[in-house]
């Protein structure tokens, strides 16, 4: 008994103590245990994490259905519509002067370089004496001739004697017709001693050089004939079919402006390596094209076709592929793969990948990654 009124002894301040702590504290005394202790719990509760905060503010759009035309990309080599080799047609002659260089305009019959001729005269005027020799012993042969055949019917001459008459003349001829040949060979060489241009072009190539002695058949200069260029886009083979002449071409050659053509003609043969048929689109002869130039280009078919579009602007180019930055519903982009197709007037065909009601960037996918919060500025078409 005296032990267990000490106890209470101890207990009862201890009791008191509490509830005036709990007073202090703004808790009702005969609370439950369950309110202490949610009480607690909201006391050593963190506090809220701040809010993300959009990486970029974007402008968005949406794929537009428009009318887009048909057109075939294709590139190739831009070169000569037809080139003019122009040799040495005399042999061992020294080239005396050269009139034309590389880039030089030249008419049909222009005098382009000269051989020297001396020699060549000096055999022109040998075969003209041997011509002048044979035309007078023809003419000698002829008279007797003629004067054995009056004679033949009267027996004063043999038949042995008017056979050599005659003899004698068709020899004088035909040595007549040989120095006349040869005349006019050497008058042929003494022309050739003259390089004359073939046609009207530009001078592509010049391997003439003053003093040398060329030999026949030796290349001296290469024409661009009239001056015009062609197109040779490689096309591929399941698209040759859609092409025909006349057809309307754009191209543009590296590092130049664009330059419009006319579709010439199509090759009647397909490569078996690249499977890639050739194209000849004929060119202005007045532009920035030079033959050897690089192009790609779109041979325009002539009809449109109803498309969904993007701008350019959100279509970006990554690893080879494009890409769009779709915004969902939570403002966050997703780098999203399309196919792209077609080009014209600053947008871009979608051929797959997205449909018409979903909302694109506009503009600056380039600084946004994958998962980004975006702030929405304005909505563009």
């Amino acid at each position: 008994m005296t032990h267990f009124k000490k106890m209470l002894m101890i207990a009862a301040p201890m009791l008191v103590l509490t509830g005036a702590v709990m007073r202090a504290a703004g808790t009702p005394v005969d609370a439950p245990p369950t309110t202490l202790k949610s009480a607690s719990a909201q006391a050593s509760a963190p506090a809220n994490a701040p809010a993300a905060k959009p990486a970029l503010a974007v402008a968005l759009t949406r794929p537009l259905r428009e009318a887009l035309p048909l057109r075939v990309q294709a590139n190739g080599d831009i070169a000569a519509w037809q080139e003019a080799s122009i040799g040495a047609e005399s042999d061992a002659l020294r080239l005396t002067e050269v009139k034309v260089n590389v880039g030089d305009a030249v008419r049909r019959g222009q005098l382009l370089a000269t051989f020297a001729s001396a020699t060549v005269g000096a055999e022109l005027a040998h075969s003209r004496a041997a011509l002048a020799e044979s035309e007078a012993a023809l003419a000698e042969a002829a008279a007797n001739g003629q004067r054995a055949r009056d004679l033949e019917a009267s027996g004063a001459l043999s038949a042995q004697q008017v056979s050599q008459y005659l003899t004698a003349e068709r020899t004088a001829r035909a040595r007549f017709d040989a120095a006349t040949a040869l005349a006019r060979t050497q008058q042929l060489r003494l022309a050739q001693t003259s390089v004359l241009a073939p046609d009207d072009g530009v001078v592509s190539a010049r391997g003439a050089t003053v003093g040398a002695v060329v030999p026949a058949g030796q290349e001296l200069f290469r024409i661009i004939r009239r001056g015009r260029l062609e197109w040779r886009a490689e096309v591929a083979a399941h698209q040759l079919v859609r092409l025909k002449p006349g057809q309307a071409v754009t191209l543009t050659p590296a590092g130049g402006a664009p330059i419009n053509g006319r579709l010439r003609m199509v090759a009647p043969a397909v490569d078996p390596r690249t499977r890639n048929g050739l194209a000849y689109v004929d060119l202005p002869a007045a532009g920035a094209a030079r033959a050897g130039m690089f192009a790609r280009g779109e041979i325009d078919l002539g009809a449109d076709s109803e498309a969904l579009t993007l701008p350019q602007a959100a279509v970006t180019q990554r690893d080879g592929f494009s890409y769009v930055l779709r915004v969902g519903l939570d403002g966050r982009v997703a780098h999203t793969r399309v196919t792209a197709g077609r080009r014209a007037g600053g947008r871009v065909e979608i051929v797959s990948g997205l449909d018409a009601t979903s909302q694109v960037v506009a503009n600056g996918g380039a600084f946004l990654g994958d998962g980004d919060l975006v702030r929405v500025v304005a909505a563009r078409p």
